[in-house]
């Protein structure tokens, strides 16, 4: 499962004159992260270039900002990509110094300023949920709210009519097992209802 950050965290170094100012921070889509390199933007109005990456939703994107095209965006998606990162942007603020670094020296600085800012972060694990809906005799009811602790699911809404109608809050990779043990257990009883979209939410942390 992918890891995003419980906050933003930063790096600081200089190469041959040239700051480079890295940060890593959660993001909820391209939306948020776009205006927020707009902000960085505001913010260093000197700098020579604001580079970045995203890892959002599955979906990557990365900008070298007039550097030399794969020396910046690209090495910075990468460090990302192998940490199993989603719901993260990494910038990266430049400030030339006068002294070129060279193609290798830029990739060299862009992937460190990301891996050394990621050296301090609260990474947190992301839970897809699932909503289902069923309805299932009462006599399952009891059963069903004791059943669901064992799968890191909860009841999100319980009416009460001709049978017990449950939307079930599930971890999306524990679904299916779910269904499964419940319709095991109402031997044909229980229907189902559409199944909704999963929205995803960060679970405890784990640096």
């Amino acid at each position: 499962m992918p890891f995003t950050l419980s906050a933003p965290v930063h790096s600081d170094q200089t190469l041959k004159k040239s700051r480079f100012i890295g940060c890593v921070e959660p993001v909820a889509d391209r939306v948020a992260a776009l205006a927020r390199v707009a902000q960085l933007r505001a913010e260093h109005p000197g700098a020579t270039h604001v580079c970045w990456a995203l890892m959002a939703g599955g979906h990557s994107a990365a900008n070298d900002d007039g550097e030399p095209g794969g020396t910046a965006g690209r090495p910075m998606l990468e460090v990302l990509r192998h940490q199993d990162l989603d719901g993260v942007l990494a910038t990266v603020v430049r400030y030339y110094g006068g002294t070129p670094l060279g193609a290798g020296g830029l990739v060299r600085a862009y992937t460190d300023s990301v891996a050394q800012a990621l050296l301090q972060a609260d990474k947190v694990l992301v839970i897809r949920w699932q909503l289902l809906r069923c309805v299932l005799p009462y006599a399952l009811e009891g059963w069903l709210r004791r059943e669901l602790d064992s799968f890191g699911a909860s009841l999100a809404e319980v009416q009460h009519g001709d049978g017990v109608d449950a939307t079930l809050r599930v971890p999306a990779s524990r679904a299916a097992a779910l269904v499964a043990r419940i319709n095991d257990a109402g031997q044909g009883q229980v229907v189902w209802h559409d199944v909704e979209a999963a929205e995803g939410s960060a679970s405890a942390g784990a640096s």
